[in-house]
């Protein structure tokens, strides 16, 4: 096993940090995005599973907020989207990606759905 010297601890612990930075600013380029940019994302809402345990909801300030059952906040982090794929950092650190195709965003091994969407109401009923 490999045991780190602090300077090379402190250099990962600067790295990680400055990773999850670049992670949580929500862009892939260096310039700050806009309120008008981020509040006007065709993604921005909430998506719930077809049973609506978890409700995940994508915040237009680059935050989103995640519901499990009766437990409020269970997740809480940052996302940045990109073309039709989303990178989440939760507040912990944990990193996670998903893929939206249109109503329905496919995240961690789950389907979510647009609130209120056609799809959504075909999940619901599906589940039934």
């Amino acid at each position: 096993m490999t045991t780190l010297s602090l300077t090379a601890r402190s250099c990962l612990v600067l790295f990680l940090a400055a990773v999850n930075a670049c992670a949580a600013s929500g862009r892939d380029d260096d310039r700050p995005q806009s309120s008008s940019e981020s509040q006007s994302h065709p993604y921005i809402g909430m998506w719930v599973t077809a049973e609506n345990h978890i409700r995940q909801e994508l915040l237009p300030n680059g935050r989103y907020d995640e519901a499990r059952g009766e437990r409020q906040s269970a997740y809480t982090g940052s996302y940045r989207i990109s073309g039709n794929r989303i990178f989440y950092v939760d507040d912990t650190g944990f990193s996670a990606d998903g893929e939206f195709d249109g109503d329905v965003l496919s995240h961690g091994g789950y389907l979510f759905y647009r609130e209120g969407s056609e799809a959504h109401s075909q999940a619901e009923e599906g589940n039934r």
